[in-house]
């Protein structure tokens, strides 16, 4: 399976586990020039941006600790264009997410780590 196959099985996965939590579908894979919102939700009457991620190998931490520093600032700008172009949810309270798999792709594991880092949309 190529990598952008594998994505989109991942990203599938990803959907269904939070469909199944209760969250609803605001958009997917919403493009913008500093990067891709995999999946946007609304968990009551919060937003969640949710990042998508999936390693085989753990050796460098595993699908959640690839969320470093450059791509949460990237995944904050993309959030913020979001915003400007829905403004009927700018005024939500807003989180960010990263439901990593790990392991074999036949059977890996989920994690699921609600507001998994601190951000500032107003910046």
């Amino acid at each position: 399976m190529n990598t952008r196959a594998s994505g989109a099985s991942f990203e599938e996965q990803a959907l269904a586990h939070l469909q199944c939590a209760g969250l609803r579908l605001v958009a997917r894979n919403f493009n913008t020039r500093f990067g891709e919102l995999d999946l946007v939700m609304r968990e009551g009457e919060s937003l969640v941006f949710v990042e998508v991620r999936y390693r085989r190998h753990g050796a460098f931490g595993g699908g959640a600790a690839s969320v470093g520093a450059a791509k949460r600032e990237r995944l904050m700008k993309a959030a913020q264009l979001f915003l400007q172009a829905h403004p009927q949810l700018a005024a939500l309270p807003c989180r960010f997410d990263v439901l990593a798999f790990d392991g074999e792709p036949d059977a890996p594991r989920c994690e699921w780590q609600r507001a998994a880092f601190d951000f500032d949309l107003t910046g």
